[in-house]
């Protein structure tokens, strides 16, 4: 009788911790490049290690913003991660949508990315760059299309710079075919009309201006944009570098063969989710 009475109370005690069993927060991210989502899961695990009380997460990939936030409406996922100012934009076009800080603080640089052979044209990039930030066009474009922007009114459309593009020409530029996702309004933004706008497009036309290149946009999946690097069906597109951290790898998101340019631009990491 103690024996069945032992083994009672011992199976009483596991259904118990059964039913205690939160289940998994499903996080929605744009789909990494360079892992599957068993593999993000068992870093976000570990980097989560530090802090016993953090709730188990479960992400799940998306290959574009719009699926991602569909997802969302849906109940598909509970929240998704994005950067502070898309969070922002995000909130302000869906009044559904709440913000919440990450915790910890995590905030990514944003780069632009290209094939490795293509050196010379990354170091164009950075001293364009470097230019744009020396004489202030870059806090300029901040302040317009960032931190003064009203992001529930139409983003206007930004015109590209045009150069000689017939190569029998003495003043030729060649054309570089630039990648945009629209994942994330308002700076890599595509409007309904499919034209490209926001912070990014008028960067590009600021670089333009100083490499005397033609820039064409060519819009591209999220989830596809590393092999829209790797194919040439783009020569530059518009990336992220993830800081380092003792549990998270070096260049997580970067696949082989790429390289990237100096950063322009720094955000925190925000989710978003329904209002209860």
């Amino acid at each position: 009788m103690k024996i069945f009475l032992t083994l009672l109370t011992v199976c009483v005690m596991i259904f118990a911790a059964g039913c205690n069993t939160e289940p998994a927060k499903k996080v929605g991210l744009i789909r990494h490049m360079n892992m599957t989502e068993e593999a993000f899961d068992k870093l976000s695990e570990q980097a989560d290690n530090v802090n016993p009380q953090h709730e188990k997460v479960r992400h799940i990939f998306f290959n574009s913003m719009t699926e991602m936030t569909a997802a969302l409406q849906s109940g598909q996922i509970d929240e998704l991660a994005t950067y502070e100012v898309v969070g922002r934009y995000l909130a302000a076009q869906n009044p559904n949508f709440d913000l919440l800080p990450h915790d910890p603080k995590i905030a990514d640089a944003f780069c632009c990315a290209m094939r490795e052979q293509d050196a010379a044209l990354k170091k164009e990039f950075n001293d364009a760059m470097d230019a744009i930030i020396a004489d202030g066009t870059l806090s300029k474009l901040v302040k317009v299309y960032i931190l003064d922007a009203f992001h529930t009114a139409p983003t206007e459309i930004v015109d590209l710079p045009t150069f000689y593009s017939d190569e029998f020409d003495e003043d030729y530029a060649p054309t570089i075919k630039i990648g945009v996702t629209g994942d994330l309004p308002p700076l890599d933004y595509v409007r309904a009309d499919g034209q490209a706008a926001g912070f990014n497009t008028a960067l590009l036309a600021e670089i333009s201006n100083r490499m005397k290149r033609n820039f064409q946009i060519i819009p591209i999946d999220g989830g596809a944009r590393s092999v829209a690097l790797t194919s040439k069906l783009v020569d530059v597109i518009f990336w992220v570098i993830v800081p380092t951290y003792d549990e998270f790898p070096i260049d997580i998101d970067k696949p082989a063969g790429i390289i990237l340019t100096d950063p322009y631009f720094t955000d925190e990491i925000v989710h978003v989710k329904l209002k209860q």
